[in-house]
């Protein structure tokens, strides 16, 4: 019986003709429906591919690979090449394009020209339907990802359509149309003829990557000039003076954050970006290649330090500490690290690699490329890490205002630098803004790392929470500095930390480089006294300090939740800081939990929440904030073994005093924004349960948190 059963159904299947199956089961001697486009066999070949994640640096193809033979029953060759085939094609369809443009007597652009002039039609540059084929370069446009070696064919297009480049408009003939997706086109041609690199976007994607770059990125894009780099893009490929291809892969890593979609979540929660790490593995491999070579330092060390930015968003801390110091280290025998950036009596030590600056633009891009690496040294040392260059070999001077440089203005450099008396006391007003104020305040962080490093070096036993830190020498000047005088001395127009940017491109929005000004000296304040911290000790004036510290940056975050600003545009260096602020408060818990105050422990564990969801929602756009939250469960597991709460990690941000409803509600017709919460109060106050000593030192109400707590 089934014998007959399978004659029958053998009997009632169609035979296929020869050579009507697809090649990939001709090729393979599978089984084949000849079914169009793609036959059963390829799809589920292909549905078996795709419920496995990729490894990294590949993608899957996003749609079977079926393909038949361009006329129905006629065999190739069994030698033919099928990559080698699609380029004869290529060439073909080129030469009649060029041929039938030359007939029409068109003023096509010369393949020298620049790659703004190698764009498609401006009718390709607008939203259209995906039906249409046609790559969409709106604001919103947001690259799909890499899979071949040039990622910007890898656009948000229709696989199935036409591209534009192959519209029967454009070819002038219908029959030249192909139904099979085409991954090359003639502009890739005009483009490889002008000298353009195939691993980066195409100019238009590329284009509008560094725009978003220049518009979205606090870190890296202070070490350019942005109208003189926007000049430069539209020279030809080949010309010396337009951008290293290094910086130009660096910035795709960067600007990927904000407008890239190919991403995949790990098991762990982080995200991994397919097409940043594809551009990232491009600048890593320049700069290698400027490590045997020395070719092209000084831009290669500019996208060094743009790749490092791109680590420290990632939270990946070997590359981070790798990077820190290797952009530290170049940069000596550059001699930036010398007034002028440039040492003209380099006695007894070999000269610079280097020219002296050609004109005051080349001078500030110098100074800021040394400075911006000098501040990445001093964020990534601030767990309590020896720092790639000492404060006294820095001779450099101060760079310009932000504005200033926009600008071009043509004043007199910047007189104070790190040997200038009261240099993070005294702010002259030319020469003063953010990023200076920014760079002054790392700097002072980087002397309180460096305090704490070198302390810990010369001790010989572990340090002592009951021993008075102020007896130590340099330490209550060191104090005073950090807890009160730096903050005190900001000019009127800069004490408040949510200012809208100052920038000659207009756009307004908060300005992150003084929203850091303001936590930067509080979380420099808790790594200097963490160590000291006793709760038991009604006079302990490092307790105090931590525990302002604390507040003032939980204050800084209330107030900017309350606003409609993206917390995920924040320097990634804010997620450090609310770490810091996280510890002091699992330690104020802890005490409450041995002490038995329930109700001021409850509160806290609000407090405590509140930052944890901060660094998570940070996390969404850069890993980082997710590493930091991971770290700090890993901190809060014995105050969670330890305490009576129910659901310590679910208790919900704390209520205002007046407050009927909680802030999760949402209330029909409330104009409450509920996904921007009001300033929430502030956590339990610890003079109720500790009484402030009388005539102790003076503490200021904002301090930071610790950064000797960030165990890696």
């Amino acid at each position: 019986m089934p014998k007959s059963t399978q004659s029958q159904s053998s009997a009632s299947r169609h035979s296929l003709r020869r050579n009507q199956a697809c090649l990939t089961c001709r090729k393979r001697k599978l089984r084949c429906d000849a079914a169009r486009p793609h036959c059963a066999t390829c799809v589920k070949q292909w549905h078996t591919q795709i419920s496995v994640p990729p490894p990294p640096g590949y993608a899957h193809p996003t749609e079977p690979q079926c393909s038949y033979d361009p006329v129905e029953g006629l065999p190739l060759a069994a030698d033919a090449d099928p990559l080698e085939k699609i380029r004869e094609l290529e060439e073909q369809v080129a030469a009649l394009t060029r041929k039938l443009r030359s007939q029409r007597g068109s003023m096509s652009p010369s393949r020298s020209q620049s790659p703004n002039h190698l764009r498609p039609p401006s009718s390709h540059l607008i939203n259209r339907s995906p039906s249409s084929g046609t790559i969409t370069l709106s604001p919103e446009f947001e690259p799909s990802g890499v899979a071949t070696p040039t990622p910007w064919v890898e656009t948000p297009l229709d696989r199935n359509a036409v591209p534009p480049s192959k519209t029967a408009t454009q070819m002038g003939s219908p029959g030249m149309v192909s139904p099979q997706p085409v991954h090359h086109s003639d502009p890739l041609s005009s483009l490889i003829h002008s000298g353009w690199n195939t691993d980066l976007p195409e100019p238009a994607v590329l284009d509008h990557y560094i725009d978003v770059f220049f518009k979205c990125d606090p870190c890296g894009s202070r070490v350019f000039h942005r109208p003189d780099f926007l000049t430069s893009m539209r020279l030809p490929p080949k010309s010396p003076g337009f951008p290293h291809c290094a910086i130009l892969h660096a910035i795709c890593a960067l600007a990927s954050r904000w407008v890239s979609k190919n991403i995949i979540t790990l098991p762990d929660g982080t995200r991994r970006d397919r097409f940043a790490e594809f551009h990232a593995s491009k600048t890593r491999s320049y700069i290698d290649r400027t490590m045997a070579s020395g070719e092209d330092i000084f831009a290669v060390m500019q996208a060094c330090v743009l790749l490092s930015w791109y680590f420290y968003s990632e939270g990946r801390w070997v590359e981070i500490w790798v990077f820190a110091g290797f952009q530290t280290r170049t940069a000596i025998p550059l001699r930036l690290n010398y007034p002028g950036t440039y040492a003209r009596h380099s006695v007894g030590s070999p000269g610079a690699y280097l020219a002296p600056p050609k004109d005051p633009l080349d001078l500030e891009l110098r100074r800021r490329t040394w400075w911006m690496a000098v501040l990445f040294d001093r964020i990534v040392s601030v767990g309590g890490w020896v720092h790639g260059i000492d404060e006294r070999d820095i001779g450099t001077e101060l760079p310009l205002r932000s504005q200033d440089f926009e600008t071009n203005q043509r004043i007199a450099d910047n007189p104070q630098s790190l040997f200038t008396p009261d240099v993070f006391t005294t702010h002259p007003k030319d020469y003063t803004d953010s990023f200076l104020l920014l760079i002054k305040a790392m700097m002072l962080f980087g002397r309180v790392t460096d305090f704490s490093v070198r302390t810990n070096l010369r001790a010989s036993a572990p340090l002592s929470r009951i021993q008075n830190p102020f007896i130590t020498h340099g330490f209550e000047e060191l104090d005073r500095l950090v807890s009160t005088e730096f903050i005190a001395s900001l000019p009127p127009r800069f004490r408040n930390g949510l200012s809208e940017v100052e920038s000659m491109y207009g756009g307004g929005g908060l300005d992150t480089d003084l929203y850091l000004v303001h936590l930067v000296p509080h979380a420099a304040t808790i790594t200097l006294h963490n160590p000291y911290i006793d709760f038991s000790d009604r006079q302990s004036v490092s307790t105090m300090r931590c525990i302002d510290a604390s507040r003032a940056i939980l204050a800084q975050h209330y107030t900017l939740a309350s606003s409609s600003f993206d917390i995920t545009r924040l320097h990634p260096f804010v997620t450090i800081c609310w770490y810091l602020a996280a510890v002091v408060q699992i330690q104020l818990c802890k005490y409450f939990i041995e002490t038995g105050d329930t109700d001021r422990e409850y509160g806290v564990w609000g407090v405590i929440n509140v930052l944890r969801f901060a660094m998570t929602d940070y996390g969404k756009r850069s890993p980082i904030g997710t590493r930091q939250e991971k770290l700090l469960q890993g901190l809060m597991s014995e105050i969670v073994r330890m305490t009576t709460q129910q659901q310590p990690l679910e208790v919900g941000i704390p209520l205002y005093p007046f407050s009927h409803a909680g802030v999760f509600s949402n209330v029909p017709g409330s104009d409450e924004d509920v996904g921007h919460v009001a300033p929430l109060p502030l956590s339990p106050s610890f003079e109720d349960a500790i009484e402030q000593p009388h005539g102790s030192p003076a503490h200021s109400n904002t301090s930071p948190p610790t950064t000797a707590w960030i165990s890696r």
